[in-house]
């Protein structure tokens, strides 16, 4: 980064809280400054970049499109350095560890290993957010999500926890010997959906079956999903992982395997520095993880 070029900190700051407050009055009170330190702080920065941030709007300020563009940046930015000092000053420790998962993964591999955790780690407060949305890492929010895929999603640390592979499988109770030989024989079927995904018309469609419908889809939390699969109510798409024991005790047929090397869990965070509860958790898991 050419640091010569970025406007003075000071001046940044005074940005921040202007568009925060959209006042020049209440942003140098928040600042503990005059309105006419701030409004200095704004001309300066205005004349080094060469753009218009502000304009008058009543008795406050509202943001021009430059001024928007650059509040986001400022605030994402500001928000990062606090991050940063708090997690090394130690006043970020007595916030709980934000993890979040998908409502399978909570209930299928993560609950029945929780115990030892907790037996090793009890000062450590855990607040598990099992949801089948992908959501953002922020400071302050979510400190590691656990997500299934090949990794490398932008701007984050992708760290694979273990393999695994999505597969078609059905009870047998449900499937009986019948050979399923393509995906279209599966229209056949009623099928379980985890709520708030669309795996089965997901997986139907990248595997050349783009129209006819199943014959009936029940959408349902991701440890519903697993329990009526066993008991024989529909066709799943899932991580072998979480179905390995049934398979190999023969309750599961797996009718179709989609086995990319590089599919499979990962510990996904935000780059810099870690605070020690989640280097605890993320070690714990890796543990967890190499030892099954």
């Amino acid at each position: 980064m050419d640091w010569l070029r970025m406007p003075p900190l000071s001046a940044l700051r005074a940005f921040a809280a202007l568009a925060e407050t959209c006042s020049i009055t209440a942003a140098g009170a928040a600042l503990n400054v005059s309105h006419a330190a701030v409004s200095q702080q704004l001309r300066a920065l205005e004349s080094h970049l060469g753009v218009k941030l502000t304009v008058k709007d009543g008795r406050g300020v509202a943001l021009t499109a430059d001024g928007t563009r650059l509040a986001e940046a400022v605030t994402d930015g500001f928000a990062e350095m606090a991050r940063a000092i708090d997690a090394l000053t130690g006043a970020d420790a007595d916030r709980p560890l934000h993890v979040s998962m998908t409502p399978s993964f909570a209930a299928s591999w993560l609950m029945p290993r929780l115990a030892d955790f907790r037996a090793q780690h009890p000062e450590i407060d855990l607040m598990v957010n099992a949801t089948p949305d992908v959501v953002r890492l922020e400071p302050g929010g979510i400190d590691l999500a656990i997500r299934f895929g090949r990794g490398g999603w932008q701007g984050l640390e992708c760290e694979r926890l273990f393999t695994t592979h999505i597969v078609i499988v059905g009870a047998r109770a449900l499937l009986g010997e019948r050979q399923i030989s393509d995906p279209s024989d599966l229209l056949d079927y009623p099928w379980l959906q985890e709520l708030g995904t669309d795996e089965a018309s997901s997986w139907l469609r990248t595997h050349g079956v783009a129209t006819g419908k199943v014959a009936s889809l029940t959408q349902m939390p991701g440890h519903l999903v697993l329990e009526g699969l066993r008991q024989g109510q529909g066709i799943v798409a899932t991580t072998r992982a979480f179905v390995d024991a049934d398979i190999a005790a023969g309750h599961l047929r797996v009718l179709f395997e989609d086995d990319h090397p590089d599919s499979g869990y990962w510990l996904v965070t935000r780059p810099g520095v870690q605070r020690k509860s989640l280097r605890a958790f993320a070690s714990w898991l890796r543990r967890q993880a190499a030892s099954s």
